[in-house]
């Protein structure tokens, strides 16, 4: 008899049980209102979480600690990852009495205690991708006498950058050590891309930045609140799919735009655009293509033939194991702009911490057969969601109207990657049938284990509860209840038993 892969997991409880864990157990809607809410109850449960929206408890420690030793318990003490990220937060933040000190190659930003402020500061933080590793803040309590040695994980030994730089350039044509840099997150790599060029390009008059479709939302934030005009120099086109609307954008801003950022495909709606066409209209209009393939990885996709520049999230399938945070960058190295590009991202490169690259060294040798056992799951689940009454709409990398865009950057027609998204029947409540899967629920994507989210309640809450805002989704995005499935690498049948229990369920619930 198979032994069941699911279980309930209590609230709070980090995906996978490690203290370096990047989700965390988020079982019911109520759970996940009360803790967008600041419910106390909810709070006090949830001490970790995805590492970019929830300050890990040893950064946490290592700054109280930090701001003992600099007598500054009066203020909040924020642990970035670089000096040069500390400036730009300070310059951001617009804070006269913000002290930077550096010690033990650790950078810390002391701001007056302020709660709004707080806020804006671990957002500028969240968006970038600036917080220190919880591996560096855990090495500094150790050495400081303060924690125990941590568990032993499996890292590798002699050179884990080499080893990683060695698993990670078979998947990008030509490119060559001086083209591929490895950061401390994937959204740390796509910030030092947007910083970089805007610094080149922006005293050029190229100051405007394309968003091709609904992207993740910290590329979407720093369009929004780090472009130097985000009223004019944040352009959207809205549909992904629409070329027509596309080539019209070019025709207006061409001589403006700095890059286009898409995503091959998008989070959450595993959209496509045609990539290869608008690699040219970039080409004729001197913009930079910048493309992002963490929702399906770059096992999966080969973009960098078309795009100028690649960013990807290692933290989806590399670390597969689910407790690094890593990211990367790729210049295609015969892009026009190559030396350009390879000249910004080294001027804001922040070195990772080596303990993770250590452990994922070792991650990403498992990584080509998960993405294969993912694929195949992710396939067999899409079926079974399209077959059911209870299911509105699915989204997934082949779906009808960018799945011929999909294929243009797809390694094979096979590899779909592990996100579907899909949509419940408007008489079924969300809760009806979140709250009954058995499942693991939770951020984060691209693991051994399966993970089932509503994207949108934790990736934007500002417009779920928001009535005028979630009208809008309706209209316009991404469904304010869209669900956000990982498939993982547990036997297929039981994800699709623990679907269709739940979806039985909610739909008799309805009837």
């Amino acid at each position: 008899m198979q032994k069941p892969a699911f279980h309930e997991i209590p609230l709070g409880e980090p995906i996978p049980g490690r203290p370096h864990s990047v989700s965390v157990s988020l079982p019911t809607l109520a759970d996940i209102v009360g803790y967008e809410k600041g419910d106390p109850a909810v709070s006090r449960r949830i001490h970790t979480g995805y590492p970019r929206f929830v300050v890990h408890p040893l950064l946490r420690a290592y700054a109280s600690e930090f701001a003992k030793r600099h007598k500054a318990r009066d203020m909040d003490a924020w642990l970035v990852n670089s000096p040069l990220l500390a400036h730009e937060m300070v310059d951001y933040l617009g804070v006269e009495k913000a002290r930077i000190v550096r010690e033990l190659n650790v950078t810390c930003v002391f701001l007056p205690r302020d709660s709004a402020l707080a806020q804006r500061a671990k957002q500028f933080l969240q968006h970038t991708g600036g917080f220190l590793s919880s591996r560096e803040a855990e090495d500094a309590l150790v050495q400081a006498g303060l924690i125990p040695k941590p568990p032993h994980e499996k890292t590798a030994a002699g050179d884990p950058t080499r080893q990683l730089s060695n698993s990670l350039l078979p998947l990008f044509k030509d490119a060559t050590d001086r083209d591929l840099l490895i950061f401390p997150s994937g959204m740390s790599a796509l910030y030092a891309a947007f910083a970089g060029i805007n610094q080149l390009r922006h005293a050029a008059g190229r100051g405007a930045w394309m968003q091709v479709g609904w992207l993740y939302l910290d590329t979407i934030e720093i369009f929004r609140k780090l472009t130097p005009d985000p009223t004019i120099d944040h352009r959207i086109v809205r549909d992904p799919t629409d070329m027509e609307e596309i080539r019209a954008a070019f025709s207006r801003d061409a001589d403006a735009i700095a890059a286009v950022v898409v995503e091959a495909p998008s989070n959450p709606l595993v959209q496509t655009p045609d990539i290869p066409a608008i690699a040219e209209l970039c080409r004729a209009s001197g913009a930079l293509l910048i493309v992002d393939v963490s929702v399906a990885s770059p096992f999966n996709v080969d973009a960098l033939r078309f795009a100028d520049l690649v960013v990807t999230s290692l933290t989806k399938y590399c670390a597969c194991e689910g407790d690094v945070i890593l990211g990367a960058s790729v210049v295609n190295p015969a892009s026009p702009a190559a030396v350009e590009l390879r000249t910004a991202l080294a001027a804001r490169h922040v070195a990772p911490y080596k303990r993770d690259v250590a452990r994922l060294a070792v991650e990403i040798k498992e990584a080509p057969a998960v993405v294969k056992t993912i694929n195949a799951s992710a396939a067999r689940v899409v079926e079974f969601l399209k077959s059911r009454p209870e299911i509105a709409r699915v989204h997934w990398a082949l779906e009808e109207r960018s799945a011929k865009n999909y294929l243009a950057v797809a390694r094979t027609p096979q590899s779909i990657g592990a996100i579907v998204s899909f949509e419940l029947r408007r008489d079924i409540g969300l809760a009806a049938f979140y709250d009954r899967v058995v499942l693991p629920k939770g951020p984060s994507f691209g693991m051994k284990s399966t993970l089932l989210s509503p994207h949108m309640y934790l990736a934007h809450w500002d417009l779920v509860s928001d009535p005028v805002k979630r009208a809008e989704l309706e209209a316009g995005g991404p469904h304010p209840e869209l669900l956000r499935l990982s498939v993982g690498t547990e036997p297929v049948d039981q994800i699709i038993a623990a679907l269709d229990k739940a979806l039985t369920a909610a739909g008799k619930s309805s009837a």
